[in-house]
């Protein structure tokens, strides 16, 4: 019972709604049939109170009105408009305890005191499920979803990590004045939406002569990546090379490949925005500015 589902669970409760009354039923085992409603019924509650308190967050200081509200649905029988209702209220009550909590979580990270805008999920909410009154169409809404929950999460990580972002550029505007360093622009994807330009700066350590791959390339490279501070947070220096292929990796790793002759090494500078920008990857705090030493064995 601990992965349900709004359909599973309401068909759990379904199959469990068969005593009568507004208050506790009293058992009658009269004949074969009746010990057998209550055994049936006493089986089927294995693990439901773990699922109330656990899942739906039930306090059981209000068991006597779960068991009302049990009876009400239970004796509604085959009463449609009642079973929408019950229906609504249960679906209702995971919004409140599940998906809110959840979709927060997601978006403000640690930040308790933040919420989306509870009235504006259910209008969409509620238009979605009945069709009318739809601002957007549902291929609209979840990119308009998707795009904005990433910049809002990012405004959030700013506030957090901004520091992070600073010191990048810092760096990076420092580094790209070395005689050695030549820069690469690149365009990217911006949090609007909209096509930006930024750049990744690169040091030839070995320059190679073989065949330059394209960014759907299968590549055997060894690596080290480290952050400005000169953490290493990865490498396959020391195991097998690894096989990758070139538009797989994050775009400043891409970027560069595509540029490399087999053979060459490369100690590779690349900015937020073409690293993981606003996300954590592992111990990757947020909008890190990172290096990466790359060598191209192999091009397939």
């Amino acid at each position: 019972m601990k992965k349900l589902t709004f359909v599973a669970a309401m068909a759990i409760a379904a199959a469990m709604f068969t005593s009568c009354g507004n208050g506790t039923p009293k058992a009658n085992l009269k004949s074969d049939v009746d010990s057998m409603s209550y055994a049936i019924g006493l089986t089927q509650t294995q693990g439901l109170k773990e699922y109330l308190v656990d899942r739906l967050q039930i306090d059981t200081a209000y068991m006597n009105d779960f068991i009302k509200g049990l009876n009400d649905g239970a004796n509604a029988g085959d009463d449609k408009k009642k079973a929408a209702y019950y229906a609504g209220i249960q679906i209702g009550q995971q919004i409140s305890t599940q998906m809110m909590p959840g979709i927060n979580r997601e978006v403000f990270g640690n930040d308790s005191t933040k919420t989306i805008s509870l009235k504006n999920f259910m209008a969409g909410f509620v238009a979605g499920t009945t069709g009318k009154n739809q601002m957007m169409d549902m291929d609209k809404a979840q990119l308009v979803s998707e795009s904005l929950m990433r910049k809002v999460k990012a405004e959030t990580a700013l506030q957090e990590f901004g520091a992070n972002k600073e010191a990048g550029e810092k760096f990076l505007a420092e580094n790209g004045k070395k005689e050695d360093v030549k820069t690469l622009e690149v365009e990217y994807d911006q949090l609007d939406g909209t096509k930006g330009k930024s750049f990744i700066q690169y040091k030839v350590i070995k320059e190679g002569s073989g065949a330059m791959p394209k960014d759907t390339s299968m590549v055997k490279v060894h690596y080290e990546g480290k952050t400005i501070d000169g953490k290493v947070f990865d490498s396959s220096y020391g195991k097998e090379p690894a096989d990758m292929r070139v538009n797989q990796v994050i775009k400043g790793f891409t970027q560069a490949l595509v540029h490399m002759p087999e053979g060459s090494i490369w100690e590779v500078y690349i900015p937020q925005e073409l690293a993981y920008g606003e996300r954590q990857a592992r111990e990757i705090q947020p909008f890190s500015a990172l290096i990466f030493k790359i060598e191209l064995l192999k091009v397939n």
